[in-house]
């Protein structure tokens, strides 16, 4: 009998253990390193569609900040993050974690002067330092920028960004919301590897300048 007690004591011990290892070793891994992540919508289309599972590389956050064309997983200004340890824990594992976090393309850096408005043409554009942002990732029109929209012109003070999904006519984004501070950045999309036929890895964009 005592031996059975003693199996049973070993094998609870060596459970326990690998539970605590194995929590460990998640929250180190999403914390330095990155994690999963699936998309719940086509604000982002058709750069990333409706259920595309991508790694979202945390690494790079110790040493340089977002630029402009990064695709940032982030918590919006809406969701309000509490920082009691349950609630630190839960986001460390990333599980029983319901705080909603967005996915959009950096647009607008500290110190831009920014402003979205039509062309001649009618057709709206991004501006960035007065001289239009090409942006051949957008495939949607523009909904209308009303009053009450953050549209600018105005200039991005420092460790803030503007933040837009690629499918402007279905997007919530900084145009509602304002801009996002960079304390609220979870990480850098840096490929999509489900669906096995939209495997792809995202460079980043070099932009000369503002055209």
């Amino acid at each position: 009998m005592d031996i059975n007690k003693e199996k049973v004591k070993a094998f609870l011990k060596e459970t326990l253990d690998t539970v605590v290892f194995v929590v460990i070793a998640v929250i180190i891994i999403r914390f330095f390193l990155g994690e999963i992540r699936w998309i719940p919508s086509l604000s982002m289309y058709p750069t990333l569609d409706i259920k595309d599972r991508i790694f979202v590389e945390r690494l790079t956050r110790f040493y340089d900040t977002p630029k402009r064309g990064d695709i940032m997983i982030f918590y919006p200004p809406s969701t309000e993050l509490s920082y009691d340890a349950w609630s630190l824990f839960k986001r460390l594992i990333g599980f029983g974690c319901t705080d909603v976090a967005f996915v959009k393309r950096v647009i607008g850096m500290p110190g831009d002067k920014y402003e979205i408005k039509p062309d001649e043409n009618g057709i709206y554009h991004v501006y960035i330092n007065d001289k239009i942002l090409e942006e051949n990732y957008v495939k949607s029109d523009y909904s209308k920028c009303e009053p009450h929209m953050n549209c600018g012109p105005a200039t991005i003070p420092p460790k803030q960004y503007l933040m837009l999904g690629d499918n402007r006519g279905n997007s919530e984004d900084g145009r509602y919301w304002g801009l996002l501070p960079e304390d609220r950045f979870i990480g850098r999309a840096k490929f999509r590897f489900w669906p096995l036929t939209r495997i792809k890895y995202f460079n980043h964009i070099n932009y000369d300048e503002a055209k």
